[in-house]
């Protein structure tokens, strides 16, 4: 779709009070959140762009559960017994085949193989094979597809998460969420379309940074970019009214903020206007719905105790995988959260439990919720990180303490409702977890099939950007057929 670029003359005075107003238009989009429209009103379509969805969508919204600094596929997701037979072997030429390997092992005498150390066990009727450090979610082996064929470009975090998120490992491209709200609008008047909530370990380290770009609009108008809600404090900040500022009294300063900005955009027609009058009257709006959002007192106790006691303390991924319920329940459109310290380079023989122990029985809850709920058949729910690990033991290779590096050839996420199939399997690697060698599904196929069962064909969602059209496929990507319900 064309953009509404506008063009006027400017200047030297009009000039300089847009390069001052720059910076606190970009504060003010960072305070208050950026999903908005102007105050005149919704469009009936709540902002979705014409003739979109571009057909019936087999899912209305998305739930990403990443697990920033790449999990280890053959820890967790696919065995491979031969790792075990072949303990300290030289990895095979003929497996490697050339392909580069990371900075931080390239030093190494040898890549010698390491097995897991955790064993696995069917799942299910499927009996899908999944690791004992994933005991809740081998539970729901017959509502998961497993994806085991995933690969991408990148071999760094940056640049494969950026990928995973934005289609394209340089900064500066709309994220996936972005790409969503920019082409299907809002379900929900009175909460952003697009919702980042960020969780830690709960005994490990943060891990790897997250870059609020990753949930950035890029190129397209602000208003797209994703909201990221708090764990302490105020949800969002700035929300709440100082002390003496009546309800009244905010909407009569909001009025006359919005004919001011109305003024300068009859002069001006920058869309960047508009973007600011929508965020204050989000605003306004979430001052009364995000309080009740955020409120688990209705909650029952058995739906506490599926998420785990961790569902009880804010901040933890059990609590934002019940609070992405809750978001779901009010048709907010994309939830992405992110789950860090994922990066096992050592000692992955005792972090991977820990992390495992904040996600697995919150990860499965979601799902099993959704579902009682009858929100699971148009809900998208994808569970995975930016890559791998390598097969190889980073530093010496050990029966019981080890780590392996980065690898981005072959990796393994588990996705569920929303016109996925469950109970499958989907694609294999080779005997050591290196290549894949059935059925490929790279970064820009996924983005594809997540667009695919929102309605969206991912040739068609498209952006004028610098006189070309940009899409969050670029010039790739093949819906993965096989895998929709």
């Amino acid at each position: 779709m064309a953009c509404h670029q506008y063009e006027a003359a400017v200047g030297r005075r009009e000039f300089l009070t847009k390069t001052g107003l720059g910076i606190g238009t970009a504060a003010l989009a960072q305070m208050l959140g950026a999903d908005a429209r102007a105050a005149s009103g919704p469009a009936p379509s709540f902002g979705a762009l014409p003739g979109l969805p571009h057909f019936a969508p087999k899912a209305k919204r998305v739930i990403c559960l990443f697990q920033s600094g790449g999990p280890s596929h053959l820890d967790l997701l696919d065995e491979k017994p031969v790792l075990s037979q072949r303990f300290n072997e030289e990895l095979p030429d003929s497996v490697r085949q050339g392909q580069r390997i990371s900075g931080m092992v390239a030093s190494q005498a040898r890549l010698a193989l390491q097995p897991s150390k955790f064993a696995y066990q069917p799942g299910g009727k499927s009996g899908a094979r999944i690791s004992d450090l994933l005991p809740y979610t081998r539970a729901i082996a017959d509502d998961i597809c497993i994806v085991r064929s995933l690969y991408t470009d990148a071999i760094n975090h940056d640049p494969a998460i950026t990928f995973f998120q934005t289609g394209s490992q340089q900064p500066g491209r709309p994220s996936i969420g972005a790409w969503t709200d920019y082409g299907l609008g809002r379900l929900n008047e009175n909460l952003p379309s697009f919702v980042v909530l960020i969780s830690v370990s709960n005994k490990g380290g943060a891990g790897q940074g997250l870059l609020s770009r990753l949930w950035g609009s890029g190129f397209l108008p602000s208003r797209h970019q994703g909201v990221q809600f708090r764990s302490a404090g105020e949800p969002v900040l700035y929300l709440t009214d100082p002390a003496g500022m009546t309800r009244e009294r905010r909407r009569v300063m909001l009025d006359g903020i919005a004919e001011l900005n109305h003024l300068q955009y009859a002069q001006s027609a920058d869309p960047e206007i508009e973007t600011r009058i929508g965020q204050y009257e989000m605003a306004y709006r979430m001052q009364t719905s995000v309080p009740d959002l955020m409120d688990f007192g209705s909650e029952p106790e058995s739906v506490l105790k599926l998420y785990g006691d961790d569902a009880r303390q804010p901040g933890t991924f059990a609590h934002n995988c019940l609070l992405a319920r809750r978001l779901a329940e009010r048709d907010v459109r994309f939830i992405q959260l992110y789950h860090r310290d994922w990066d096992h380079h050592g000692g992955l023989d005792s972090r991977l439990p820990m992390l495992t122990g904040d996600v697995d029985q919150a990860s499965a809850a979601l799902v099993q919720d959704l579902k009682q709920r009858g929100l699971l058949d148009d809900t998208l729910v994808i569970w995975g990180g930016e890559f791998g690990r390598t097969p190889y033991a980073q530093g010496e290779a050990k029966r019981e303490v080890y780590g392996r590096d980065h690898h981005g050839k072959a990796f393994s996420i588990w996705m569920a409702g929303g016109g996925i199939k469950g109970g499958m399997v989907h694609g294999q690697t080779d005997d050591f977890g290196f290549n894949v060698v059935e059925n490929p599904v790279h970064i820009h196929d996924l983005q594809a099939t997540l667009l695919h069962c929102l309605g969206i064909d991912h040739t068609k969602l498209t952006y004028r950007f610098q006189g070309r059209q940009f899409r969050l496929t670029d010039v790739h990507g093949e819906i993965v057929k096989a895998i929709l319900a």
